[in-house]
């Protein structure tokens, strides 16, 4: 690998679903950015996209999520994948949001995360869902200084 993944997100759109992507190399620990997102309660406090989430993020439970993106929306999502230091993924009916922790070296995490929402009635209600990018951005700029700043601690 020898790109550096910046934050940058990328959407990709098709007929029955939209996948919105960012990537971040994060100077820490797979420990610490794993606490980091799976520690619900801590998540308004580093994380300037999520208003909160209740409930435990452990597999096959369920979380109520609030998002800057429809604050009078609660998403209720089931845990899906928890593998301890490598993925998480949580989702409903209409998607799933996917974290990949991929060590690059010692020092530095590559996190990547991912979002696929649709079906075959996507194409009646993708207009009322906004664009995911710039949130997904400031998810990952939240999660390096966090995470940063709890290493050098």
């Amino acid at each position: 690998m020898g790109t550096t993944a910046t934050g940058k997100a990328i959407t990709i759109r098709e007929t029955f679903s939209r996948t919105t992507t960012v990537s971040i190399d994060i100077q820490s620990n797979l420990a610490i950015i794993w606490d980091l997102l799976t520690d619900a309660e801590d998540y308004p406090n580093w994380n300037t996209t999520v208003i909160s989430i209740e409930g435990d993020i452990q597999l096959g439970r369920t979380i109520a999520l609030k998002s800057t993106l429809d604050p009078k929306r609660t998403f209720k999502l089931k845990v899906k994948t928890f593998d301890q230091y490598a993925v998480l993924a949580w989702g409903d009916g209409q998607g799933t949001r996917t974290y990949t922790l991929e060590p690059i070296d010692s020092q530095t995490v590559r996190v990547t995360m991912s979002e696929k929402i649709g079906g075959w009635m996507f194409p009646f209600y993708a207009k009322h869902i906004p664009p995911f990018d710039t949130s997904f951005e400031q998810f990952s700029a939240d999660l390096k200084k966090a995470a940063e700043k709890k290493t050098i601690q």
